[in-house]
């Protein structure tokens, strides 16, 4: 699921350090690409439903966030992906950040090195 101008994807919110470091690495190696803010655009339930079968509702769902950390003990717990994907839609701040759409395959999380052998590719 490609940006419908065949660029690559970098889906996040714009304040979080983790996404300015990935957003930096990208414009410092050339690196065109759309970049999908959370806050003003959310994320729709067929994106997020196919990352969470691509690469696991588990870690999809950022539990280490202050979001998550919130939530009360009931909302923790028995989650499954169905009720993992409901939480992340109403709070899209609970996505682990970010997430880059290269079109064929989606990268979770930013690692310099990660990027450098996936833009490789």
């Amino acid at each position: 699921m490609p940006h419908e101008n065949g660029t690559i994807s970098l889906y996040g919110i714009k304040a979080c350090d983790t996404m300015k470091k990935a957003r930096a690495w990208l414009d410092d190696h050339g690196v065109a690409y759309h970049f999908h803010d959370y806050k003003q655009s959310s994320i729709d339930r067929e994106r997020l439903t196919a990352w969470c079968q691509e690469l696991g509702w588990e870690k999809v769902l950022n539990r280490a966030g202050t979001t998550f950390r919130k939530l009360s003990d009931e909302q923790k717990a028995d989650l499954n992906e169905a009720r993992a994907i409901e939480l992340m839609l109403a709070q899209p701040s609970m996505i682990k950040r970010p997430v880059l759409d290269l079109g064929t395959h989606r990268v979770l999380g930013f690692k310099p090195e990660l990027y450098a052998t996936e833009l490789e590719r």
